[in-house]
């Protein structure tokens, strides 16, 4: 999926929302003490549903909530600790807001009680291929599934695209296999995740494209990684425009969704892609053939 053509994603709770036609915003809301970016800050359920609540104002259509970060060398967290992490936020969230809620969890219990709880959306770092059960449950409740690669095995695959085809059609075949619909999937190529360099990470922004080749719609998640930080000589904190510059251009190349830290200046970025993309589709309506 390319451009502006529209594409509805079927989620649970008989909610869906159309992707491709405006860029979607999933803002990052980690419910953990040691995320990379902003891990302890918000220590109440109250404070997160407020951190949420503005997302939403600022642009944000889905909240992605986590209860156990993923940077390299986080401590382990017991299923239970993840659970009682996300799910008070999940069930205080419902009925304040119209956004989706999506679960970022990798565990199939988890998502199957985040589901039950009110989340539309599981966002599977391992692409299913951790823990499969993950796709029944998405195929019996009608959840929609961002799949993302990592993983990667640079002797017989050192091609970033040939890695990424390899690994998610793998994930493809376990989602057809459990009877998920492909309208309830959304494909992210993982920025940061297997891709030890810049070089990398850059190299997948070049062809980002190429991914088109699925059908499916794209998420782009580059909010704060190294690789920009790599690029631009900026901590962690201070990588917001860097992020909202790689969302831009990777809007260009097709993506449709964007997981983001700071939704406003993500949301100003992506306004001014969507709107020369809107030209480009004008210019080319009356252009004389």
């Amino acid at each position: 999926m390319t451009g502006l053509e529209g594409i509805l994603w079927r989620v649970a709770h008989g909610r869906e929302i159309e992707l491709g036609r405006r860029s979607t915003i999933m803002a990052i809301i980690n419910v953990t003490p040691d995320s990379f970016s902003d891990g302890g800050r918000f220590e109440t359920v109250d404070a997160v549903v407020e951190h949420a609540l503005r997302a939403v104002s600022e642009g944000a259509a889905i909240i992605d909530i986590g209860g156990e970060s993923t940077r390299p060398g986080a401590a382990a967290v017991s299923p239970s600790e993840e659970q009682a992490r996300v799910l008070p936020v999940i069930e205080a969230l419902r009925g304040r807001t119209e956004a989706l809620i999506s679960i970022d969890t990798y565990r199939a219990e988890t998502a199957r009680l985040a589901v039950s709880a009110g989340a539309h959306i599981v966002n599977d770092v391992f692409g299913l291929q951790k823990e499969p059960d993950i796709a029944n449950i998405a195929a019996a409740t009608g959840a929609g599934l961002c799949i993302m690669h990592t993983g990667r095995d640079r002797a017989k695959l050192p091609d970033v695209i040939a890695d990424q085809v390899h690994f998610l059609k793998q994930s493809l075949a376990i989602a057809t296999a459990s009877g998920v619909n492909s309208d309830r999937i959304v494909l992210d190529p993982g920025f940061g995740f297997a891709k030890e360099t810049a070089e990398e990470n850059l190299e997948l922004m070049a062809r980002f494209s190429e991914l088109s080749r699925f059908g499916l719609p794209l998420l782009a998640g580059t909010s704060r990684k190294r690789f920009l930080g790599t690029v631009t000589g900026r901590e962690t904190p201070d990588r917001d425009a860097a992020t909202a510059a790689s969302s831009a251009l990777l809007r260009l190349q097709g993506a449709a969704v964007f997981r983001v830290h700071n939704v406003a200046i993500n949301r100003d970025a992506l306004d001014i892609a969507d709107a020369m993309l809107n030209a480009r589709q004008e210019f080319e309506r009356k252009r004389p053939t």
